[in-house]
C-alpha cells in the first residue's frame, strides 16, 4: 500500500525547499550570473541552430556542434587576427598620448600669461605627471592582484562556454524536464506559458537587432560626413557593441577615436586631436540619443510596453547589476507580466490565459487606421462630376462597432414587414 504525504507536510517541504533554494541563489550569486550570460549567449545562437535543424535534415547534435565552434572559432580567431594590426595602432596612440602629456605637463610648470592676467597651474602639471608615473609604473602587488583576477576570469570564461554547449544541445530536454514538474492536468497550461515567453524573448530579440542596425546605419553616416577612415567598419562594430551596453558603446568609441588620432579627417583643415575632439562630441551626442530615447523606444515597442518604465527598468538594473542586468531587464520584466498575470488569474479563479496570447505582443487594434486612399472614380463620384450607383461609399471602419442584432434579438417593431 502506497502511503502518501500529508497536506501540511508537503507544504512544509515545499517552502523548505524554496528557502534553501534562494539561499543557494544567494550563496552562488556569481554562478548564477555566468550561467546566465551562457544562457543568454546560447539564447542568441540558437535561432542558427533552429534554422539548420528545419530547413536541412542536420541532426540537433550535429547543427549545435557546427554553430557552435563556428562561434568559438570566430570569437577566439577574429581578436588573434587583428591583434598584430591593433597592437601596433595602440603602440601608437599611446605614444602620442605621452607626448601629449608631456608638452601638457611642460606648458603648465610654468605660470601662463594671458593679457594681463597671471595663471599659476603648476600643481595640475604635477598631477598629470604622478597620473602618468602611475600608470607606467607597475606595482608589484598590483600585478599580481591583476593576474589573480585574470585566472578567475578565464576559468569563468570557460564555464560559460561550457554552459552555452550544454544548453544548446539540451534544452529540449531540460524544458521538457522543467514542464513535466508540473502536475499533469497543469501540464498543457505549462506549455503555454512556455510558449508566451518565448515570444516575449523573440520580440526582444527582434527589436535588439532593429536597434544594432539602426545604429550602425547612424554612426556610418557620421563618420562618412566627418571624413573618418574605415566609417563603415566602424559603424558596423558601433552597431555590433550596440548589443552590450555601457561596454560595447565605450569599446566602439575608442576605436573611433584612435583612428581620428591617427588619421584625421579627410577634409576638415584641423589637427588630428581636434578632429578626435569632435568623434568624441559626436559619438557622446548620438550614444546618449540611442541610450536615452531609441533604445527605450524600441525595446517598449518590442515587448509592448511603456517607453518610460523600459528607461526606468535599465537604469536600475544598470545601477544595480551593471552590463548584465542591463541587457536581460527588458526581457525578464516581460516574462514576469506574462507569469504574473497568469498567477493572477488562477489566484481569482479565473482561466489561466485571457485570450489565446495572438494579440499580447501586436500591434493595438486602435492603431491599425481604415483606409482613407480612394480610387479617382470614387472621388469623382463623390463630388457629383461623374454619378456613379456602381460606386458605394464604405462604412468607417469602428474598433468597438458592436455587431449588428441578430433577427431573434429584434423586438416586433423592429422586425422589417413581410
Amino acid at each position: 500500500m502506497k502511503e502518501t504525504w500529508s497536506t501540511p507536510f508537503r507544504y512544509i517541504v515545499g517552502i523548505i525547499s524554496f528557502v534553501l533554494f534562494v539561499a543557494f541563489l544567494i550563496y552562488a550569486r556569481d554562478a548564477v550570473t555566468n550561467l546566465a550570460i551562457a544562457a543568454f549567449v546560447a539564447y542568441l545562437i540558437n535561432p542558427a541552430v533552429v534554422y539548420l535543424t528545419t530547413r536541412t535534415r542536420v541532426a540537433r547534435v550535429a547543427a549545435v556542434n557546427l554553430v557552435f565552434f563556428s562561434a568559438v572559432i570566430l570569437l577566439i580567431g577574429l581578436p588573434a587576427t587583428l591583434l598584430p594590426i591593433f597592437a601596433d595602432e595602440a603602440q601608437i596612440i599611446i605614444e602620442d598620448l605621452l607626448n601629449l602629456a608631456n608638452q601638457l605637463r611642460q606648458t603648465l610648470s610654468s605660470p601662463i600669461r594671458i593679457g594681463g592676467l597671471v595663471f599659476h597651474l603648476e600643481e595640475w602639471g604635477q598631477s598629470i605627471f604622478q597620473v602618468q608615473d602611475a600608470v607606467l609604473s607597475p606595482i608589484p602587488e598590483q600585478f599580481l592582484q591583476l593576474l589573480e583576477t585574470t585566472s578567475v576570469g578565464v576559468l569563468w570564461f570557460l564555464v560559460i562556454l561550457v554552459s552555452v554547449h550544454l544548453f544548446l544541445s539540451q534544452w529540449p530536454a531540460m524544458r521538457d524536464w522543467l514542464i513535466n514538474l508540473a502536475p499533469p492536468q497543469y501540464r498543457p497550461e505549462m506549455q503555454e506559458l512556455y510558449s508566451r515567453v518565448k515570444r516575449v524573448w523573440m520580440a526582444y530579440l527582434r527589436g535588439q537587432i532593429v536597434l544594432m542596425v539602426i545604429v550602425g546605419v547612424v554612426f556610418t553616416i557620421a563618420w562618412l560626413i566627418l571624413g573618418i577612415p574605415g566609417a563603415l567598419a566602424l559603424g558596423v562594430i558601433a552597431g555590433l557593441f550596440t548589443l552590450v551596453p555601457d561596454v560595447g558603446p565605450f569599446l566602439a568609441m575608442v576605436l573611433a577615436a584612435g583612428v581620428a588620432l591617427l588619421e584625421g579627417s579627410t577634409w576638415i583643415p584641423l589637427s588630428n586631436l581636434w578632429v578626435t575632439g569632435i568623434v568624441l562630441v559626436v559619438y557622446l551626442v548620438l550614444i546618449n540619443l540611442k541610450n536615452f530615447f531609441l533604445r527605450p523606444y524600441i525595446m517598449g515597442r518590442s515587448v509592448h510596453m511603456n517607453e518610460a518604465l523600459v528607461f526606468i527598468a535599465i537604469i536600475i538594473a544598470t545601477i544595480l547589476q551593471g552590463i548584465l542586468g542591463a541587457l536581460l531587464v527588458v526581457p525578464v520584466l516581460a516574462s514576469f507580466i506574462v507569469i504574473g498575470g497568469y498567477i493572477q488569474r488562477r489566484v481569482l479563479g479565473l482561466p489561466p490565459f485571457e485570450d489565446d496570447g495572438t494579440k499580447q505582443f501586436a500591434a493595438p487594434v486602435e492603431y491599425q487606421a481604415p483606409r482613407r486612399k480612394w480610387s479617382r472614380k470614387e472621388r469623382r463620384s463623390r463630388l457629383g462630376k461623374v454619378p456613379d450607383s456602381r460606386v458605394i461609399e464604405p462604412k468607417p471602419v469602428l474598433v468597438n462597432d458592436p455587431p449588428p442584432p441578430s433577427p431573434e434579438e429584434l423586438t416586433v417593431e423592429e422586425k422589417p414587414q413581410e
